[in-house]
């Protein structure tokens, strides 16, 4: 699958496939549109905070905002890794912090698709893990 610039450039040479990917993605409500941070509007690019849009889009959160604590980014760390590990990819960087996530992978799909997988998989472990919190089952158990 190629990722370079054909057919976005046609005046120039088509740039390499990428070595890696530098994905990174805030946790559920912590930057929303709107934020007075400013914020990116997918195809429109980066856009001035609007407090209005920031009210609305808060407004329509179905859950707090997701901030996480060490026992879930630990979750999240060994969640992608072993997704990583699944999948075939080599995973060079993981950082993950209480609002955000960082990750540098080499992957066989788009950059899209890697962090829409490692989204989903880590908030369904982050849900089992709670589940398993609420029950007192230590964490070495709950992410299993």
């Amino acid at each position: 699958m190629a990722f370079g610039n054909a057919g976005t450039r046609p005046n120039e040479p088509p740039m390499p496939d990428p070595l890696a990917f530098f994905l990174t993605w805030t946790t559920y409500g912590t930057w929303l549109p709107g934020d007075e941070r400013g914020w990116v509007w997918k195809g429109k690019g980066f856009q001035l905070p609007e407090p209005d849009k920031e009210r609305a889009a808060r407004e329509r959160m179905t859950e707090p905002p997701c901030t996480l604590d060490d026992q879930q980014r630990h979750v999240v760390e060994e969640t992608i890794t072993e997704h990583c590990r699944i999948r075939g990819w080599e995973l060079y960087a993981l950082n993950c912090r209480m609002k955000h996530v960082h990750v540098v992978v080499a992957a066989d799909r788009a950059p899209e698709d890697v962090r829409d997988q490692f989204k989903a998989w880590c908030t369904r472990k982050l849900k089992e893990f709670e589940q398993s919190r609420s029950r007192g089952v230590p964490l070495a158990c709950a992410s299993g």
